[in-house]
């Protein structure tokens, strides 16, 4: 991220964004945020101070507090399309650190929208695609396999309950039952748990296949 401290009309840079600046160019984004934010209480409708204090929230993985700085900006009128693209680029990257794909899709397609030929904004729009479609997909299987594990319970169970009722005055009948019935139960779940766990485990192997390409 580059700071933005000079292509705003009718801004001054005062001290605390002059200081500001250097503490980010130093890497300390903790003191470079307080003096953004000074700036800001002086010149509520400072861009330069917004942007910046954007970015150092950014750099402090401070992602939901850099799109709230990054979103004031987004509609001004009085900036630039590239300034502005350049905003929806840096909020499109902010959802993308946050797992938020969708967001990070509707931020690329802002920037595109303002500045078509950003082939930075086009990869990283391609990119955000494919992991929302990604999630969707490990979302709809961890439904699957909620589904599946529900389905798993032993059938038995239920049986046990409505005649339970019926059998609990005569304790002696189940430990009569217990001996041969039980250990086929046990045997029987055994192995159908043994055969879920082999699916289960195909099926992971054959969705760990895609790599990112990129470390957000």
């Amino acid at each position: 991220f580059s700071l933005y401290h000079n292509n705003v009309e009718a801004q001054r840079e005062n001290r605390f964004i002059r200081k500001g600046t250097k503490e980010y160019e130093s890497n300390k984004f903790n003191e470079a945020e307080i003096d953004f934010r000074k700036a800001l209480e002086k010149d509520p409708s400072s861009a330069v101070s917004q942007y910046n204090l954007g970015n150092s929230l950014y750099k402090q993985n401070n992602f939901e507090e850099s799109v709230k700085a990054w979103s004031h900006l987004a509609n001004r009128s009085d900036l630039s399309p590239q300034t502005s693209a350049h905003i929806w680029h840096n909020m499109g990257n902010a959802f993308m650190k946050s797992k938020k794909y969708n967001e990070a899709i509707e931020a690329y397609k802002n920037a595109l929208r303002l500045n078509p030929k950003d082939d930075d904004t086009r990869y990283n729009l391609s990119y955000a695609l494919r992991m929302a479609k990604k999630q969707e997909h490990q979302q709809n299987q961890q439904q699957n396999q909620q589904k599946q594990d529900q389905q798993k319970q032993p059938q038995p169970q239920p049986q046990q309950s409505q005649q339970q009722p019926e059998q609990q005055p005569q304790q002696a009948q189940p430990q009569e039952i217990s001996k041969q019935d039980a250990e086929r139960m046990l045997e029987a779940m055994k192995n159908a748990e043994q055969k879920t766990m082999e699916k289960l485990k195909k099926e992971k192997k054959a969705l760990v296949t895609e790599k990112s390409d990129k470390d957000w």
